[in-house]
């Protein structure tokens, strides 16, 4: 991550922008960065990056062109923030799942209205935070007071994400969490990612068995597998290479509804698993993460250039 050395200056509120903007989407207010090296989009709701490319280049992540933008609903793409639960709550340790009072997968942060705390800006980066207090506000999801603090730095190199927690109260806190990001392919059967071999996963289609990873992964119908590991990846398209590098993971989710589950899923047209898949940055399964009282988590990613 970053050196706060090396951070762009604060610029101050929005009439002190030189390159970022409020913006409405659907029924959602957005940040707008247009600078000279690249654009990004990131909503309110959810601190959800749907958009990161530097110039003249395609958008980095995967945006179904059915998502809809409206409030209380999950945007389908980009990089969903998975917090202060991953997946389905049954599939979470005993210590997550007793503050968990819902049945919704992936938490109540991706469709929670954040609150922008900066915008830093300079001739080459521009860095975006914003913060969820998740506190008794959200009692009738989840069981617990903590702070969400996300930032985001953009610049030519690429995109970097940085999702810290803090726990405010006096028990101690467990969760997991990931940053579900979705990229774009061309033809996902001639996709491949590199880095996972030689690890474990949990295939969670065939009874959350554990299997060995020989060599690439290849993707033949759908995939759902929660890695043990959090080493750099390279995402190998027909059209390039990205290559994603983490901090404070140990767990890595691939992930691929197949033409079966796409046609069952909310805003994805049914034949867009064929130019997409996720590859999470998370603590899931038993990388989930436990914080006694003040003390902080930061899950992190760099999408960038292979």
């Amino acid at each position: 991550m970053s050196d706060s050395s090396s951070k762009p200056p604060a610029t101050g509120g929005p009439g002190n922008w030189s390159f970022t903007r409020w913006s409405t989407i659907g029924q959602l207010e957005a940040l707008e960065v247009h600078h000279p090296l690249f654009q990004a989009t990131v909503f309110l709701q959810g601190a959800h990056l749907t958009h990161f490319a530097p110039k003249d280049e395609r958008n980095w992540l995967w945006l179904s062109e059915l998502a809809r933008f409206q409030p209380g609903r999950a945007i389908r793409g980009g990089i969903p923030v998975c917090w202060p639960w991953f997946g389905d709550p049954l599939r979470n340790p005993p210590e997550i799942r007793k503050r968990i009072a819902s049945s919704s997968a992936h938490g109540f942060a991706r469709t929670a209205l954040w609150r922008l705390e900066d915008v830093r800006e300079s001739a080459h980066e521009v860095e975006v935070s914003l913060s969820l207090s998740a506190n008794d506000d959200f009692q009738e999801h989840w069981d617990g007071h903590a702070l969400a603090l996300i930032t985001f730095s953009f610049s030519i190199r690429g995109c970097q994400i940085a999702l810290t927690t803090t726990n405010l109260s006096k028990a101690p806190l467990a969760f997991s969490q990931a940053l579900h990001t979705y990229l774009p392919t061309d033809d996902i059967q001639r996709t491949r990612v590199l880095g996972l071999g030689n690890s474990q996963y949990i295939d969670t289609l065939k009874d959350w068995d554990y299997v060995s990873q020989e060599g690439p992964v290849y993707f033949e119908g759908e995939v759902d597998r929660i890695y043990e590991t959090g080493e750099a990846l390279t995402v190998v398209t027909p059209s390039g290479k990205r290559k994603l590098t983490s901090v404070g993971s140990d767990s890595t989710v691939v992930w691929n509804p197949g033409p079966g589950k796409a046609q069952r899923l909310s805003d994805f047209p049914d034949s867009a698993w064929q130019k997409m898949l996720c590859v999470e940055t998370a603590n899931a399964a038993s990388d989930y993460r436990v914080l006694n009282e003040g003390q902080s988590h930061t899950l992190g990613v760099f999408i960038g250039r292979a």
